[in-house]
């Protein structure tokens, strides 16, 4: 500690010595002068540039770290301004989403003349491994009982199963414990679909010799006083008809309309329709391809036999969108 006090007081007298050898030569002038400082410039020189390259970085740190605050504040409000924006996103999606279920629900009420209540799904049940139930945000004081029929822009979601003053529990169509009477679309046959939670619903025929195939699409029968189901909403399509010889009736598995792991925006029905709606509230069936023409034979040369022809395209049918 001592040694490094007598070095650094050496340095210093050594300093002070040079700057009065450097005044007293300014004064007198002269070559004398301009080789004294070239002396001393060659000895301190090196001396000065280490110490520049000491304090130049720092000098750099020192600023940087007074810039520091500021620059995190900044990244600060940049992180916050994005996070604004990912959240109007968003919600600008969600908005569009539930303009559209919206828009398809009103369509689906109004074809069948259903006066509906608006509610949005709060929660979900769970029970056994898949969603059985859903809570709605609407409840008595919005005019909603037990046993209403409850549907979206698809068709049919499922019954209210019970009621508070502002909400109502929904059970679901493939819930275990649902039964639906249905009509296929275009005949008079009648059977019964049943929920089978995740495994695929199952349509049951009580006419053994009844003509079912894959694609036909059901509606609800309805029920006595409309309750728990109204007349004429789309229930789903058969996706495989089960050939079980002896069997009493046809058995068939269907796919839904309503994908019920998706739901927000569902309609009650408070005010069943006037008339039998039928099949008018099914959606449109999409328009088949035309079949492409079958090639004509090119002219056969004068005298040789010839082969008929013909050309021709035919389409499958489609189903207008109903007034």
């Amino acid at each position: 500690m001592n040694r490094d006090n007598r070095r650094t007081r050496t340095v210093l007298a050594l300093l002070l010595l040079t700057s009065f050898l450097l005044i007293t030569v300014d004064f007198r002038g002269g070559g004398v002068s301009d080789r004294v400082r070239g002396l001393v410039g060659s000895v301190f020189g090196p001396l000065e540039r280490a110490a520049g390259a000491v304090v130049r970085p720092v000098s750099g740190l020192v600023d940087d770290v007074g810039n520091l605050s500021s620059r995190k504040a900044k990244i600060a409000a940049l992180e916050k301004e994005n996070a604004a924006l990912r959240q109007q996103l968003r919600t600008t999606g969600d908005v569009r989403s539930r303009a559209a279920q919206l828009d398809r629900l009103l369509r689906i009420s109004g074809l069948g003349q259903y006066r509906i209540v608006l509610g949005q799904v709060v929660a979900v049940g769970p029970a056994q491994g898949f969603a059985s139930t859903v809570t709605i945000d609407a409840g008595s004081r919005d005019g909603l009982t037990a046993d209403m029929t409850v549907l979206n822009g698809d068709g049919l979601v499922g019954r209210v199963k019970s009621v508070t003053a502002t909400t109502a529990t929904v059970l679901l169509l493939t819930d275990p414990t649902s039964t639906v009477g249905v009509r296929l679309e275009g005949t008079r046959e009648l059977g019964f679909v049943s929920g089978r939670g995740q495994r695929p619903m199952q349509l049951e025929v009580p006419d053994a010799q009844a003509k079912i195939t894959k694609g036909q699409r059901l509606v609800t029968l309805g029920s006595v006083n409309n309750r728990p189901y109204v007349r004429g909403v789309p229930v789903g399509v058969i996706s495989s008809v089960l050939l079980e010889p002896g069997s009493p009736s046809r058995i068939a598995t269907v796919l839904p309309y309503v994908d019920v792991s998706h739901l927000d925006v569902l309609g009650v029905v408070v005010e069943p329709p006037r008339t039998d709606p039928r099949d008018s509230v099914l959606p449109p069936r999409p328009a088949a391809s035309p079949t492409p023409s079958a090639p004509t034979a090119a002219p056969r040369p004068s005298g040789a036999p010839s082969a008929g022809s013909s050309a021709g395209s035919s389409a499958g049918p489609s189903a207008s969108p109903r007034p």
